[in-house]
């Protein structure tokens, strides 16, 4: 019985250790509250061959970044489905910047109801090592540039306010426009209107946030029905927001390039006016066609990489 319970015991802090949050007392001014241990973030995600930022956040590299801010929904959606990740999609958002993709590494950030006897305990353990109190803003004040602040307040609207229009140019600055997405809500709508960065919320309250506590930042947290983990690679049209596992953005990226392509001769084909849809969409069906195209694809993909200066 005693072997069984030490069992149990070792089973529960495994499964503890992997899923739990917990503190880390930095020596900078931008000490980490509430993340996965650094070698549990790299463990998590190890699949992706990135450099890392000092708390093994994958970091997507910013040339990636920007070849990103080129694609459509349906070019995301073609290779995650084909790997089996169907669950990287989110959509119901109200959309701030409807024209304006969104693009960046995700810093994840976690809250939940407010319950008392929790909270007094993080912020006495914050307390002790000289910490600010566990706010938004502790969260706000840790972003780097070519991050998108996207925050699990489980669809909260009244005192689910991430930010205001203050807040949201700050995050602007910090992370040099790269965006915001909650999933709960956002106030000072019209102050939001007027700045140039994308965002993605739930609704528009006039209340300050409050009610709720901050649990974990740069954790894996749940949008909608996503898993997102810190360093995913967060791609927002008006149609609602993806977020691609690192290790599979430069295959998603090289394959939008092969779909550009199809869809740039698909249309010239159209233009011409001698075929129907089905003999040219979704492929040529005559040998002929299929040959131009192959040629045609082949001659646009080294005029696109090399000026990417690929070559």
């Amino acid at each position: 019985m005693t072997s069984l319970s030490r069992a149990a015991r070792r089973t529960a802090a495994t499964i503890s250790a992997a899923l739990s949050i917990s503190f880390v007392l930095g020596s900078s001014a931008h000490a980490q509250l509430f993340i996965f241990p650094k070698q549990d973030l790299i463990d998590y995600t190890a699949k992706s061959s990135f450099d890392r930022f000092p708390d093994g956040r994958p970091k997507v590299p910013d040339a990636l970044i920007e070849r990103a801010r080129g694609l459509s929904s349906e070019e995301v959606w073609a290779t995650l489905q084909e790997k089996g990740f169907n669950n990287q999609y989110a959509d119901g958002f109200q959309v701030l910047h409807p024209g304006k993709t969104m693009v960046g590494r995700a810093f994840t950030v976690q809250f939940m109801p407010r319950r008392a006897d929790v909270e007094d305990v993080a912020e006495a353990k914050a307390k002790e090592r000289g910490l600010p109190r566990l706010t938004n803003q502790a969260a706000i004040d840790m972003l780097q540039p070519g991050d998108v602040l996207v925050v699990d307040l489980f669809g909260k609207k009244v005192d689910g306010t991430i930010v205001g229009d203050n807040l949201f140019y700050y995050v602007m600055k910090a992370t040099k426009g790269g965006g915001l997405v909650v999933d709960g809500s956002i106030r000072d709508l019209d102050g939001l209107a007027e700045i140039d960065m994308p965002g993605y919320f739930r609704s528009a309250d006039p209340t300050p946030i409050g009610n709720v506590m901050l649990t974990g930042i740069n954790v894996p947290v749940r949008i909608g029905g996503v898993t997102v983990m810190p360093g995913d690679l967060v791609v927002g049209d008006r149609e609602g927001v993806y977020f691609i596992p690192p290790q599979f953005v430069k295959e998603v990226l090289d394959r939008a390039d092969d779909i550009h392509v199809h869809d740039e001769w698909t249309k010239k084909k159209f233009d011409e006016g001698k075929y129907k849809s089905s003999e040219i969409y979704g492929s040529p069906k005559d040998p002929k066609l299929q040959e131009e195209y192959r040629e045609y694809l082949k001659r646009r993909l080294e005029e696109i990489r090399k000026q990417r200066g690929e070559q």
